[in-house]
């Protein structure tokens, strides 16, 4: 099993919530039970005593199991949150993660006018050096998701990477560093394409591994 987030207080014993998060982009009846077997695992394990909240990210309402009897409980909004990206209203003033949200759900056309609003957004609103490293990591990811066919030329236009070469995937993109370490990275990211639905014949294409390593990591998963 593999927990798509988990973010953790700054302080061990500070009263905010552990909050993990599942991103669906496919129909899974099985979500519930296994975001709820992730949740009381890692507890057990790490012996928290925090409070925890759950966050699903749906890409569409209609990818929710329709069967949630043994999981009513469970679900309770102080606990379990459910966020249908495909019914989501974002405006120009809502927050810098809710715009990243929208970054997901928002047609292919809108995308590059929206990542240039939200990195420059990052660099004003976030004080902290390697927290605004994470959320450009974050937004050019999810680009890369978005517009696989896209040529390096054309993300380097979109992402501005003269200014971000920084930045772990931009190196990548310039082909900065070693080979087996971009290979390694491309390797890493496999099972989180694999859960969003990519299928064996795409991710071949957009990480330019072989087919033959990507049907692998698929067997494991």
């Amino acid at each position: 099993m593999r927990i798509d987030g988990l973010f953790l207080p700054v302080k061990r014993r500070d009263e905010k919530p552990i909050y993990f998060v599942e991103v669906q982009y496919y129909k899974d009846a099985n979500i519930y039970a296994n975001l709820f077997a992730e949740v009381f695992i890692y507890l057990n394990q790490n012996d928290h005593t925090q409070d925890w909240q759950a966050v699903v990210l749906y890409s569409s309402r209609n990818l929710e199991p329709s069967q949630l009897n043994l999981y009513i409980e469970l679900l309770n909004p102080s606990k379990v949150r459910r966020i249908y990206l495909d019914e989501l209203v974002v405006d120009s003033g809502s927050s810098l993660g809710l715009g990243i949200i929208d970054l997901v759900r928002i047609d292919p056309q809108s995308t590059p006018e929206k990542v240039k609003e939200l990195l420059a957004r990052s660099q004003v609103e976030i004080d902290t050096e390697q927290i605004r490293e994470n959320v450009i990591n974050l937004i050019e990811t999810i680009v890369v998701y978005k517009l696989p066919n896209l040529s390096r030329e054309e993300l380097e236009a979109m992402l501005d990477l003269a200014d971000l070469k920084k930045t772990k995937l931009a190196q990548e993109l310039l082909a900065e560093g070693p080979a087996e370490g971009r290979v390694e990275g491309k390797l890493e990211i496999v099972p989180t394409l694999l859960k969003l639905g990519f299928s064996v014949e795409v991710i071949t294409e957009i990480l330019g591994l072989e087919m033959e390593t990507i049907r692998r990591i698929a067997g494991d998963k």
